[in-house]
């Protein structure tokens, strides 16, 4: 089933810059708040509870695929999810986003962290994706994920969403020793989580580093890089990756030396240029802006072929959003979308 999925998907041929018959596109957050099954759930279930059920996170996972004609399925889960058996408690405050019970601030609260075993700590989230693969039949590929060190660091330290990152930096400015400690215990938990996932049955992963945007090109060289590339370095390579971050149009050809098959582009790039900047040896995904979907269909075409240009039919480009979809966005401007995206890079 997976070699069959591998040989034919568009999807997975991109990560592989292959010729495919036309642009394969998945949208992040593809499963969420825009669409009617997901708020059904979500007023009987709590968000953790979605996550940690497995039929209800392969249910979620399932959802959008019935209306939407994307090319990837990404499990449904959150980045933070290894954090708390690592003994980082938290929840999701309503209309708030995470809030933390404790921050990580000192050596002694890192020292306190647990390097956890996926299968026996998170075995929720392998039951999804098995469940999940048997559903798909081989139609289209399964992607895992998780988050990067740097954004995951900055939630705990911070203890939630910073504006700033002043907690997260004067770590790494004043506290290296406890930075370094802190970056190895979740790059070696996120190295055994995504390829916990592999063995599950993810036929790609992507890594989220949400915040980093927020570093210079010397502060992410020197604290962060080598972290991310240990991780993407230490990855099952049977299957691709794929490395995405926002607001990190200076940061990219870093990225790409970091690692990843694919590099994540937001929509404040233009994605040829951005290319151009990485190199042609990679994939590239992205890069709509998720609110441009709040517009008229007639500019959704415009921005869809706009893009469409930049990437020029190179083998190698991945349709999606710059980020996430935000709620509220008309799930018929979805469907449009994936159907424009389909029609207009048709070979």
């Amino acid at each position: 089933m997976m070699k069959e999925t591998e040989n034919r998907s568009p999807f997975l041929l991109a990560c592989q810059r292959k010729p495919t018959p036309y642009t394969p596109i998945w949208l992040m957050r593809q499963a969420g708040r825009y669409m009617k099954e997901y708020r059904d759930l979500r007023k009987k279930y709590s968000f953790l509870e979605m996550c940690k059920k497995p039929e209800l996170a392969a249910e979620v996972t399932l959802q959008p695929l019935q209306k939407i004609k994307v090319d990837a399925a990404i499990i449904f889960s959150d980045i933070l999810i290894p954090l708390e058996p690592m003994g980082v408690g938290f929840e999701f405050a309503k209309g708030e986003g995470p809030v933390f019970h404790r921050s990580i601030r000192e050596m002694k609260d890192v020292d306190r962290l647990k390097i956890i075993e996926p299968e026996e700590d998170t075995p929720f989230l392998m039951k999804a994706i098995r469940i999940v693969r048997k559903e798909l039949e081989g139609k289209i590929p399964l992607i895992g994920f998780s988050g990067a060190p740097f954004t995951l660091a900055s939630y705990i330290i911070e203890g939630g969403h910073s504006q700033n990152y002043i907690l997260t930096k004067s770590m790494m400015y004043q506290d290296r020793a406890t930075w370094d400690k802190l970056m190895e215990k979740l790059s070696e938990v996120l190295i055994r989580y995504l390829n916990a996932q592999i063995r599950a049955g993810v036929q790609a992963v992507q890594v989220f580093d949400s915040w980093v945007g927020c570093l210079s090109q010397a502060d992410y060289k020197e604290f962060v890089l080598p972290y991310s590339q240990k991780i993407l370095n230490c990855l099952n390579k049977s299957v691709p990756a794929i490395h995405f971050g926002t607001s990190t149009s200076t940061l990219l050809p870093l990225m790409k030396r970091a690692g990843g098959d694919v590099i994540g582009v937001d929509w404040r790039d233009d994605l040829g240029e951005a290319w151009k900047r990485i190199g042609y040896d990679v994939g590239v995904q992205g890069n709509l802006d998720p609110v441009v979907l709040f517009g008229p269909i007639d500019l959704i075409k415009k921005e869809v072929k706009r893009i469409l240009r930049q990437a020029d039919g190179r083998p190698g480009h991945i349709f999606n959003l710059g980020h996430g979809i935000l709620p509220n966005t008309p799930v018929e401007h979805v469907v449009a979308l994936v159907d424009m995206v389909h029609e207009y890079s048709s070979k």
